[in-house]
């Protein structure tokens, strides 16, 4: 893996690094298209990782200085949808610098909305998270090379740049694996269950068999330690880049900014019942895309706790000879947990002409006061922008690596961040009984009592000591599967 390309200047280069901004999200593709019947193509609709491009520009322009650059990175799986993805995002950023007027009003007289414009940049790359050949690429030539974005673009083209580091990545790609919906079961568990806990928690979609990367040609797999297309999706091949990073989200002791930030993208379906351990990869059962989000749960919230650590701190440790960089003397990044609420998402398996159905029932649900109902892509991608935009120190006080933040909307379309309570952890991994929760001083939807699971029982402390122990197996068993795909790829690196 050797890249010969010298690197051209960048603009963000003629700022100091306190006031850059780098954020990779994956998953950012410009829509999620609506199946199609026949020749008829249907309205298009902007997903979560679009929508956290989005939101991240209004929120840095907002609340950065009016000198900083903000480099967002946004992947897709495949050149012509990055170019999408950037004249998207682009246009975007336009857009709000022409209307901002907190920007008009911090600048004064001689705001010009080109000089903000120029200060937001997007670099878009391809990455299929299946591929892990493809992810070690990937990473390689982010670490050591330069990047440039796909031919084509008509504003700012970024050609042969280096990146000289990541301030957050943000796991937004994910698959579903469904191959449609029970609607009778649907009617029936609205008229058993009613409306809001039906949409939140849905038992009706249904999954098709796990796929095995393995057995696809272009892939190019062994036969064994096999691999789940859903699992890859979802979480190892984020694992796997991840950790492929380091060097760009570590910081060594002279650094003058903050360590990176790992955040996952969850789910609030992420529930105990559908995941198991001895099936992490959802071999046998019919939840893959909701067990692949309960994994994520486990690992993110466990990854400080001193029953992983064992694990987790080789995922968080360089290779020996990355960079040439001591790893002894590297800060590892942070590790955090979102989740975007309930999306009107092409992922979920609805038909075009039932897709407005499916959203009017999200929308009323959050007229009847469900707080996880964020319904559009820009509304569910609060949680994972607040998290890369906050200050370290108040991420610090928060807590906020013990924490599930979930993006929540009420009925008047007022976006917030909520503490999302998750099954054996609780909200913030303590025990909590009714008059605990009771007395949170949180208002309105934020409320800890507000979106709960029917049938959820308070956490006790022999709960959350379970929770530790489960997690610290997934971490065990996702460092010996990233060992095994390690060696299989070192091998034909050397071929």
């Amino acid at each position: 893996m050797v890249f010969q390309a010298s690197p051209t200047a960048a603009p963000w280069e003629a700022v100091p690094a306190h006031e850059q901004l780098f954020v990779l999200i994956t998953g950012a593709n410009r829509y999620s298209a609506l199946p199609s019947s026949g020749r008829r193509r249907h309205a298009l609709r902007s997903g979560v990782g679009l929508g956290t491009a989005q939101r991240l520009i209004d929120e840095f322009l907002a609340t950065r200085s009016l000198t900083s650059h903000l480099v967002l990175l946004p992947t897709t799986r495949s050149a012509p949808k990055s170019l999408q993805a950037i004249r998207e995002i682009r246009a975007y950023a336009v857009r709000a610098a022409q209307t901002s007027a907190v920007l008009r009003s911090r600048a004064g007289a001689g705001y010009r909305w080109e000089d903000t414009v120029a200060r937001l940049h997007v670099l878009s790359l391809s990455l299929d998270l299946c591929d892990l050949r493809a992810v070690r690429r990937f990473a390689w030539r982010l670490r050591r090379g330069t990047v440039s974005n796909p031919p084509g673009e008509e504003g700012e083209y970024l050609v042969d740049v280096r990146v000289p580091r990541l301030d957050s990545v943000i796991f937004n790609a994910a698959y579903g694996g469904w191959a449609g919906c029970d609607y009778a079961g649907a009617m029936w568990s609205m008229l058993t269950k009613g409306l809001v806990q039906s949409v939140t928690w849905p038992s009706f979609k249904n999954a098709l068999p796990t796929c095995i990367l393995n057995e696809q040609g272009s892939y190019n797999y062994p036969v064994k330690p096999l691999l789940g297309e859903v699992f890859a999706a979802c979480v190892f091949g984020h694992y796997v880049l991840a950790h492929e990073l380091l060097p760009l989200l570590g910081r060594s002791s002279s650094a003058t900014v903050v360590p990176g930030r790992i955040i996952w993208s969850s789910s609030v379906e992420a529930v105990t019942a559908v995941f198991t351990v001895d099936d992490m990869q959802c071999f046998t059962r019919p939840e893959a895309y909701e067990s692949a989000k309960r994994l994520t749960d486990l690992l993110a919230l466990t990854a400080s706790l001193p029953a992983a650590r064992p694990f987790s701190s080789r995922w968080l440790t360089m290779d020996d000879g990355d960079e040439g960089t001591n790893e002894k003397q590297m800060a590892p990044p942070k590790v955090y947990l979102t989740h975007p609420g309930v999306v009107a998402s092409t992922l979920f398996p609805v038909p075009w002409f039932l897709f407005w159905a499916y959203e009017l029932a999200l929308v009323v649900s959050r007229w009847l006061g469900s707080p996880w109902h964020t319904v559009d892509g820009y509304s569910g991608a609060k949680a994972a922008a607040w998290v890369a935009l906050q200050d370290q120190p108040a991420l610090d006080a928060a807590g906020a690596d013990r924490i599930k933040w979930g993006s929540s909307a009420d009925h008047t379309l007022a976006v917030n961040v909520k503490k999302t309570e998750v099954e054996g952890w609780g909200w913030e991994g303590r025990p909590e009984d009714a008059a605990a929760i009771a007395a949170d001083t949180a208002v309105g939807v934020l409320h800890k009592s507000r979106g709960r699971k029917r049938g959820v029982v308070d956490v006790t402390a022999e709960d959350i000591v379970r929770f530790e122990e489960l997690g610290a197996r997934c971490w065990k068993e996702m460092e010996e599967l990233r060992a095994e795909w390690e060696d299989i790829l070192e091998e034909d690196d050397d071929e």
